[in-house]
């Protein structure tokens, strides 16, 4: 099993993918990976679980933290058979949606990285980037120019 907390390129990899995992759209991770074939078995070191994590702020993105409150969010970890663990935060209570992203997490960690980037994780990438896209010329469409006019009194 490769530590990827060893490697900082491997690190900011797997950050990027769990992030992926957790902004995703209910079900769809699930979905794509069951289209991968069976799901290898796995057994549970944490089954998905619903809590709460409180949520910090910073006044203007950089000022000091202060907490802005609390949000639902469902974890869970699990083992496949070789000893690869995978682990998941998914904001609300979608266990299934955790169960999924835990799942991925892992085979990201195997083998089958490729296999699991090319037919999970890019269409996600994709699919995220069509919905930022929409939401941006959405926005954009309201977008007021404001400008001075020189009046000409000399």
């Amino acid at each position: 099993m490769k530590d990827l907390q060893d490697d900082t390129g491997g690190a900011a990899d797997r950050r990027a993918w769990m992030g992926l995992l957790a902004r995703a759209p209910s079900g769809r991770p699930a979905e794509l990976l069951d289209a991968l074939g069976p799901r290898p078995a796995a057994d549970w070191l944490r089954r998905p679980e619903t809590g709460s994590v409180m949520v910090q702020g910073r006044a203007g993105g950089t000022g000091a933290p202060f907490n802005l409150g609390e949000m639902t969010v469902t974890r869970c970890g699990l083992r496949l058979a070789d000893g690869t663990v995978g682990h998941a935060y998914v904001q609300g209570r979608d266990k299934p949606h955790a169960e999924a992203a835990a799942l991925i997490d892992a085979l990201m960690q195997t083998g089958a990285a490729e296999r699991v980037r090319a037919e999970v994780l890019d269409p996600l990438a994709a699919e995220a980037a069509r919905r930022r896209d929409t939401r941006a010329r959405k926005a954009a469409a309201t977008k007021v120019d404001f400008f001075t006019m020189v009046r000409g009194d000399d």
